[in-house]
């Protein structure tokens, strides 16, 4: 465990994108300040054991919700008939993605 000492306004940085700042010392109280991306999560250890807890007790006890099955229509004949679902490449154009999860990708790499 690397071990430093701040006094109140001073800086400690973490990687490319995370800074901790002491704000103000106080009795045996410190308060931080700590500046992270939003993709970094960031929690006082009490809070994350707890989570951690209902987490492995979850998958413990099998409480995950059973997925919906879903049936994806073809857009459009395919290759084959029909036979692979629908899934063939338009062969009029590019490849894309025919989902709502990203945005079209042709087969050229390019957007």
């Amino acid at each position: 465990m690397l071990r430093i000492k701040r006094r109140a306004g001073e800086r400690v940085i973490v990687g490319d994108d995370v800074v901790i700042e002491v704000l103000e010392v106080r009795g045996g109280t410190v308060r931080l300040g700590i500046e992270a991306p939003r993709s970094v999560p960031v929690y006082r250890e009490e809070i994350w054991l707890e989570i951690k807890r209902e987490n492995e007790a979850s998958a413990a006890a099998g409480d995950l919700p059973e997925l919906p099955v879903v049936a994806i229509p073809a857009s459009g004949p395919s290759a084959d008939g029909g036979r692979a679902g629908g899934l063939a490449p338009d062969p009029g154009g590019p490849v894309r993605d025919r989902g709502g999860l990203g945005g079209a990708v042709s087969g050229d790499g390019s957007a």
